[in-house]
């Protein structure tokens, strides 16, 4: 049986969520009334999500539209404001379908804010388990009942400079992050600096941004199973200190932090046109930012590895909620299973391989969540590129995403993040030993998990 966890909404963390945006419920199911999803998707849908969507996004839109001619979806794409998010709420003006990042998910699970989805996958013949990669839906599974229906995955790998790598005579067997004494020389023999400043990290590892990668692939765990916060729990120290002797490797955390602020990420001067790095741990969806410089990169992929040599990634992606009091959680239910289907997904994979037909560019793949539909639109849309270091990239993405481990579902799971990093932070720093560090976090994400939870 599930408990109940029914704290006020104003215990809510005042973090500002990932989310989208939303308007007034407005459909004709009656506000809040019990439901088991199985009856006739009709009516308004008031939607929060998609804000300035895609060509993916309405792709699926319109794929959903068309199974669902009955309901009329409404979508506003303001940005979300989580404290304006608490008030109309309690206010009573819900809307019928909100998209946020995952980590989200069971904090308002916690607090019964949402509604629990195992009849909505009933009602719909859906298998979640079936469906998604297990790491997807585990990140939104709380206390036995599944809250939220996933999209996308975008695995971690680590990118690779070849042209920096041969220079320095380094090869991609050096980057195995499950031998940290090959990864630490092959580091420092490709770093260079001038004057005390780095001009060529041989490792980015993100350590803030990807700080439970590092963490989780080293053994660590940083959520219970009952979705308690283990951020002091010893076996998190291996990944932070190896996080420290990368950095320190490269001149310290605080150069090299100033150093990676200073790329120009997403630009013409990115770090791999520029020789900035030799290698970065990056999410998928950065392969298809570099595919717009393929004539002036020289790239490979290798997979992060666990402490025991295996591929490792950490899911993340956003999921589709219902809020309680929706006025029309049948067409809810409806609409995000439309959105999430494998016909869905290939709509979408369409009108990607469109876009890159009309307007150039390489195609990365799509990484939905669901690894049947991964697999269907590589199968249909995405083809060898002419480049064979985008080819191997490319399908060391694929062959990474089922290795994928849940963060952990927690209803502090953002508070468990944002305390990560400072503890990240202030060890690399010197600030703070790695213990001290960790155990500050801990006590302030307890804090955080009892306020959600009502102690």
């Amino acid at each position: 049986m599930r408990k109940t966890h029914r704290a006020a909404v104003a215990l809510l963390p005042i973090t500002a969520l990932a989310l989208a945006a939303c308007s007034s419920g407005g459909g004709d199911e009656g506000g809040g009334e019990a439901t088991d999803f199985s009856a006739e998707a009709t009516g308004t849908l008031n939607a929060w999500g998609f804000e300035n969507a895609d060509d993916v996004g309405q792709a699926r839109l319109d794929f959903a539209a068309e199974q669902l001619p009955d309901v009329d979806v409404e979508i506003d794409a303001t940005a979300f404001d989580a404290q304006k998010f608490t008030t109309r709420i309690a206010g009573g003006d819900v809307p019928d379908v909100v998209q946020m990042d995952r980590r989200y998910v069971t904090t308002y699970a916690a607090q019964d804010l949402i509604l629990p989805l195992d009849a909505c996958y009933a009602a719909h013949d859906v298998e979640p388990d079936e469906q998604f990669y297990p790491s997807v839906v585990d990140d939104v599974r709380y206390e036995d009942a599944v809250w939220g229906v996933p999209q996308f995955f975008q695995p971690v790998a680590i990118m690779l400079n070849t042209r920096v790598m041969d220079a320095a005579g380094v090869t991609p067997e050096q980057i195995d992050t499950s031998q940290p004494d090959v990864l630490l020389d092959a580091i420092s023999t490709m770093y260079a600096e001038s004057g005390g400043v780095p001009t060529t990290l041989g490792f980015d590892p993100v350590a803030t941004g990807q700080g439970g990668l590092w963490i989780l692939g080293q053994g660590g765990q940083l959520i219970d199973e009952e979705g308690r916060p283990t951020l002091d729990d010893p076996s998190n120290l291996a990944g932070l200190e190896l996080l420290k002797q990368i950095s320190d490797a490269q001149g310290g955390f605080a150069e090299v932090k100033s150093f990676t602020d200073s790329f120009d990420t997403f630009g013409d001067n990115n770090q791999f046109v520029t020789d900035q790095v030799g290698a970065q741990v990056v999410a998928q969806w950065y392969p298809n930012v570099l595919s717009a410089y393929v004539d002036q990169v020289d790239v490979a992929a290798v997979p992060f590895l666990d402490q025991d040599g295996q591929p490792f990634s950490v899911a993340s992606g956003q999921a589709f909620v219902i809020p309680a009091g929706a006025e029309n959680p049948d067409a809810a239910c409806a609409w995000m299973i439309e959105l999430t289907s494998q016909d869905a997904w290939l709509a979408a994979g369409q009108a990607r391989a469109d876009t890159i037909e009309a307007d150039g560019g390489l195609n990365t793949g799509l990484f939905t969540g669901s690894p049947a539909a991964d697999e269907a639109v590589r199968e249909q849309f995405v083809t060898e590129t002419g480049d064979a270091g985008f080819d191997q990239v490319i399908s060391t993405f694929y062959d990474v995403a089922g290795a994928g481990k849940t963060f952990g579902s927690s209803p502090a799971g953002q508070d468990i993040q944002n305390e990560l990093n400072n503890a990240i932070t202030a060890a690399l720093l010197g600030d703070k030993t790695p213990e001290e560090a960790l155990a500050d976090a801990q006590t302030a994400a307890m804090r955080a998990y009892d306020n959600v939870t009502g102690g």
